[in-house]
């Protein structure tokens, strides 16, 4: 089934998320929902808070853009409590864009090389090195378990730039191709 995804401003994305335990109800059903909707979407990657959900749990597929960055060629991740260790090397700025921050992307600097600690859908303990643009895929759908969104990640003067863009997703006054929830309005 595809979910709504939360858009900016809705606070729920502003939330530190808990750790997923193994009688979650219907995690199974969970995890084949949010693949659904985040290939409806055209993302690769969707973390639990997008939809609402205040848990540890992320799901990627890094595939569609293997054919730019092959280390991604085959990478579909269910990641459930992950933690992330930053291994030496330089930071590098790419282009990001979040489901959650419709038509919007920024340069973001993030480290190409990781180790990734987490369960998989069966909660088997799993843990690997990963470089390159999955590993930034990896930080930024795990930020969204922190209540950290990219653009807290950019210069204060873009952020300033994109204001009225931030604006007009909290308002509403956005067209997106896939189903959302607006942040809640407030009563003045």
């Amino acid at each position: 089934m595809k979910l709504p995804v939360y858009l900016y401003g809705h606070p729920v994305l502003r939330e530190a998320s808990k750790e997923l335990t193994p009688d979650y109800p219907d995690l199974k059903k969970l995890v084949a929902d949010m693949y659904e909707t985040m290939y409806a979407s055209e993302g690769v990657g969707l973390a639990a808070p997008q939809i609402g959900l205040n848990i540890r749990l992320v799901v990627i597929d890094a595939d569609p853009v293997s054919e730019t960055f092959p280390e991604c060629k085959g990478r579909k991740l269910t990641l459930i409590n992950p933690e992330i260790e930053i291994l030496e090397g330089d930071s590098i700025s790419r282009s990001e864009g979040c489901l959650s921050l419709p038509g919007l992307s920024e340069n973001v600097n993030r480290v190409e090389h990781i180790r990734l600690k987490y369960l998989n859908e069966d909660f088997q303990a799993q843990e690997e090195e990963i470089s390159g643009f999955l590993a930034r895929i990896v930080q930024h759908e795990c930020d969204h378990l922190e209540g950290k969104l990219y653009i807290d990640h950019i210069a204060p003067i873009r952020k300033q730039l994109i204001r009225g863009k931030l604006h007009n997703i909290i308002e509403g006054r956005i067209r997106c191709e896939y189903p959302v929830k607006y942040a809640p309005r407030k009563r003045r």
